[in-house]
């Protein structure tokens, strides 16, 4: 049997040093390494891509780049050809997972190829930005980012550390790689806000009785881009999405936005998809101090000390209506979307902080005025959205539906 094999991906003219130790320490445990430069300039030491491959799959000429000395030209040369070429060495059987290190352009330069590979790919990236905000960089995909803690530049007693303890990661990631074969589910993806726990959790439990796999994905802006881009790639069968609060975000300033192409996946793609409307009553913001002054005289209600939310009002539901009718309104397969009458949360229940059924009834009416699409039917339940009666229909509607899909093909 061939042993696993890491890749490297690195700058090898700039930072040879540094991705010389690490290649030692992987193959000290007993693993191969590929080693993949890119750098603008010739290499330390000979690599098994070139720059040069990188850099032609975009058309681009390193060459003519390191004449001219343009390193943005050329590191942009190189993420976007990488971004390419990655995923296509790897389906090669090239490598089995990645490691690289660097600091804000070496972290950009690379990580966009790693967000490429499929999930479940080990990737690791050590880098001079990884103790801040690092969504940019890892996106919906499942990027270890490593904190360098000094820069990387040589070898001292700190980055011998640093760079020792991250080639055991990867190496222990890629040799330990699961290879056992388990019984084919079909999955379904669903959405879930602790607002919306208890009906996804009853709807998840009889789906799973049923024989289906159900991945559930919280509702906090990175949760909904990492569900939509698993639908994307084909890993979802079919959808629950009873929780669309990230919309509330996107709209009106929130902390979890889920990004613009938030409800397209399943549409495009056509899958068997049940949605509602859970938490459209609530936008989400940290701490009281960081919501914004042009809100100081809305109702609130302080989940936590870092987390604040936000009542939705009449003419923001109007909005959030407009907008997920236009999301399905996409649809290229027969949809649900169902509206729980007697509240959109937790919260939004009879006697409770966002209880306001008029509020409700706007975006009720609003997104049922403009669904135009025929293969969306819209189903109105005299219910709670977190009534156990409402999660039950849930779920079975989508059984029907993912049923009547396998039926069809």
């Amino acid at each position: 049997m061939n042993k696993r094999t890491v890749a490297i991906a690195g700058t090898f003219d700039s930072k040879s040093e540094e991705f010389l130790f690490i290649k030692e320490q992987i193959e000290k445990t007993g693993l191969n390494t590929f080693l993949i430069h890119t750098g603008i300039f010739t290499p330390a030491f000979e690599p098994d891509v070139t720059n040069h491959q990188i850099a032609e799959v975009v058309g681009a000429d390193i060459t003519e780049i390191a004449v001219n000395r343009d390193r943005a030209q050329g590191t942009n040369a190189i993420a976007k050809g990488l971004e390419i070429l990655l995923p296509q060495l790897y389906s090669e059987g090239k490598f089995d997972g990645i490691i690289s290190a660097g600091g804000s352009g070496g972290t950009s330069m690379v990580t966009p190829s790693m967000r490429a590979l499929p999930i479940g790919v080990p990737k690791l990236m050590i880098s001079t930005v990884a103790a801040g905000d690092v969504s940019g960089y890892v996106g919906s995909s499942d990027i270890f980012m490593y904190p360098s803690i000094v820069d990387v530049a040589g070898i001292n007693s700190i980055s011998k550390k640093i760079f020792t303890n991250a080639a055991n990661a990867i190496s222990g990631m890629v040799a330990n790689l699961s290879i056992e074969q388990t019984e084919e589910k079909k999955v379904i993806a669903a959405s879930m806000f602790g607002v919306t726990t208890p009906s996804v959790e009853v709807s998840r439990r009889l789906l799973e009785e049923d024989g289906y796999e159900v991945l559930v994905f919280h509702a906090t802006g990175a949760g909904g881009k990492s569900m939509e881009k698993l639908i994307t790639d084909g890993h979802i069968a079919g959808v629950l999405d009873l929780t669309t609060t990230e919309w509330c975000d996107e709209l009106f300033g929130g902390n979890m936005p889920g990004g613009k192409h938030r409800l397209e996946a399943a549409a495009i793609t056509g899958i068997p998809q049940v949605v509602s409307l859970g938490a459209l009553d609530m936008v989400n913001f940290g701490a009281v101090e960081t919501v914004p002054k042009k809100y100081q005289d809305r109702t609130f209600y302080q989940h936590n000390p870092m987390v604040t939310l936000m009542r939705t009002t009449a003419e923001e539901n109007q909005q959030l209506g407009e907008t997920i009718a236009e999301k399905l309104n996409q649809v290229t397969s027969k949809t649900i979307l169902m509206l729980p009458l007697k509240g959109l949360s937790s919260l939004d229940n009879k006697n409770h902080e966002f209880y306001a059924p008029q509020i409700d009834q706007v975006l009720f009416d609003t997104v049922t005025a403009n669904i135009s699409n025929p293969l969306v039917e819209i189903i109105s339940l005299d219910y709670n959205i977190n009534d156990p009666q409402f999660a039950t229909v849930a779920a079975e509607k989508l059984a029907q539906l993912m049923n009547e899909h396998t039926d069809d093909i």
